[in-house]
């Protein structure tokens, strides 16, 4: 059996958090869903008392949309005086503290032994690149193929284009292990079109679909459209589920 190199956790729509060898990384979390069916489990992941014992945590936000940033996350850090915050330079936050990072798309950081690019979005804010205890890790944000039907054919012609530019850049990272990408219902037909594109472009180890709220049958969807393309897709069935790379 080969070594497990992460644990990954869904949270909710675009939050998730991964364990790694030396590290607790959390990404754009918005809410913990209402436990109230089969798609939701309690979770302890976050509570006070885990996040306290956790070591090295580093908290990212891609961009500033309510679904994507919680101002809640600001309080781990009274549970862990260590936390780094990691955000794009859209968010706007009133203090100012040494443990609060922003980053803009271009930029590369460094923060121990964990590295840091900002990627654009074809939203506001921006993507992550993570290179962290051997592993590249990539979240997307809102970066997506947003094909909208109540848009011009023109509008659409030119979301495709910054679309393709963005991947092409991140085209040139050798190897992500990790990638977390927007599968969105609300696209109707064209949901799973900017996945597959990043997919086929990227050849991610493992791709992780997320954007979706609470329509988690989507993901099956997009799992078996990319099996069938000989890519690692995983299907998300409840809010605490756990991932094993």
């Amino acid at each position: 059996m080969e070594k497990i190199k992460a644990k990954i956790y869904y949270i909710y729509h675009s939050g998730f958090a991964i364990k790694t060898k030396n590290h607790f990384l959390i990404f754009d979390y918005y809410k913990e869903p209402i436990e109230n069916d089969d798609t939701h489990k309690p979770s302890v992941l976050l509570s006070p008392e885990n996040i306290e014992q956790m070591k090295n945590v580093v908290v990212f936000a891609s961009h500033s949309h309510e679904d994507h940033f919680n101002s809640s996350i600001l309080e781990w850090e009274n549970y862990n005086s260590n936390i780094k915050y990691i955000f794009s330079s859209d968010i706007t936050i009133n203090k100012n503290k040494p443990s609060y990072n922003f980053i803009e798309e271009g930029e590369e950081r460094t923060f121990d032994d964990l590295y840091v690019k900002a990627y654009g979005s074809t939203d506001i804010g921006i993507s992550f690149l993570v290179k962290v205890d051997g592993l590249t890790i990539f979240h997307a944000g809102d970066l997506n193929l947003w094909r909208w039907k109540e848009d011009s054919l023109e509008e659409q012609s030119l979301a495709e284009s910054s679309f393709k530019a963005h991947i092409d850049k991140l085209s040139e990272e050798k190897s992500i292990d990790i990638a977390f990408f927007p599968v969105d219902p609300r696209l109707q037909e064209a949901y799973y079109v900017g996945g597959e594109y990043f997919a086929k472009k990227i050849q991610p180890k493992l791709l992780i679909p997320m954007h979706f709220g609470e329509e988690v049958n989507i993901t099956s969807k997009f799992a078996d459209k990319m099996r069938k393309q000989n890519i690692n897709a995983v299907q998300i069935d409840y809010s605490g589920q756990e991932i094993i790379y």
